[in-house]
């Protein structure tokens, strides 16, 4: 964030006659077009789904049919496997982690020059803790992830419509939130659990197993 007020504020990029770190407008000319406008004006979609769509493929293709991907995921699974198998574990956790950087970048270009039309320090809004929801609630599969992203995207859209309509509390979007995680998240934590709470039971079971 420090970094991104930084740059807001070069004069290359910060809107003139302004001390505020924001953005000059995006041209007109490299904004993404909306789409289904036609059906309503006021419709946000743009050309941007497409990048995403774009994107879970290439994830998805890097993660499950290429070296690179086999190497992330037995560096994320087991470290020590990974170094005896010869790979650099720590080198490629670098990587990925450079990989999912360009892709929130990318995002957030996505964010600004589809709907926004300029960058503030906090035009991301919390998105990022969001996402940490997403990829649990998706089992960090790409298209697991995608289908989360919708549902939660949803949930925060039909939030706000039903503050505006109804007068529900935008709060109870983040509780339906929660407790879809809780019930997520439930069944690894207890599954975890269960040696150390009952490591008698666990060694017989895996005795007789």
């Amino acid at each position: 964030f420090r970094l991104l007020d930084y740059l807001l504020r070069q004069p290359f990029i910060q809107k003139e006659g302004r001390s505020d770190p924001i953005s000059k407008a995006v041209l007109d000319t490299a904004e993404l077009p909306r789409l289904l406008s036609f059906i309503d004006p006021n419709l946000r979609l743009h050309l941007g789904l497409f990048l995403m769509l774009g994107a879970v493929a290439l994830v998805y293709w890097l993660l499950f049919r290429s070296k690179l991907g086999f190497a992330f995921r037995i560096s994320g699974e087991n470290p020590d496997a990974a170094r005896y198998a010869g790979i650099r574990a720590g080198m490629t956790i670098v990587i990925a982690m450079a990989i999912a950087g360009g892709l929130a970048g990318l995002a957030g270009a996505a964010q600004v020059t589809g709907v926004l039309g300029r960058a503030t320090p906090g035009f991301t809004a919390g998105i990022g803790f969001d996402a940490i929801a997403v990829a649990l609630l998706g089992r960090s599969h790409p298209v697991g992830i995608l289908l989360a992203g919708i549902l939660f995207g949803a949930l925060e859209a039909g939030g706000r419509q039903m503050q505006v309509d109804a007068g529900v509390s935008i709060d109870m979007i983040s509780i339906i939130q929660a407790l879809i995680i809780i019930f997520v998240a439930a069944p690894l934590l207890v599954k975890r659990a269960l040696p150390f709470l009952f490591p008698a039971q666990s060694k017989e079971g895996a005795d007789h197993g």
